[in-house]
């Protein structure tokens, strides 16, 4: 029996990752959806096409994780706040 599971939001996120696979050149609010999509998978058990799909992202954009999320804290230092679409920030620690 495998331990892996489904995450609740995996319908949502795999919308997500699916529109960020074919972003060429990243916009802001795209890292900060992969900085937290990566925090949402990296240590959950399972989803590993989730997690393959956003290794190529990273790789497609030559980002490390660490470059990343150097970038988006220094985004969310800056004073940026995302867009007015709250539906598909769930779960996303966007408040914290």
């Amino acid at each position: 029996m495998s331990n892996e599971q489904t995450h609740p939001l995996h319908t949502s996120d795999k919308r997500i990752i699916d529109l960020l696979i074919t972003k060429e050149i990243p916009e802001d609010f795209d890292l900060i959806n992969l900085a937290r999509l990566i925090k949402r998978y990296e240590k959950f058990p399972g989803e590993i096409d989730m997690k393959q799909d956003i290794n190529k992202i990273l790789k497609f954009w030559a980002f490390t994780k660490d470059d990343l999320f150097l970038k988006t804290k220094k985004l969310w230092s800056n004073g940026f706040r995302p867009p007015n679409t709250m539906k598909d920030l769930v779960g996303s620690g966007f408040d914290t």
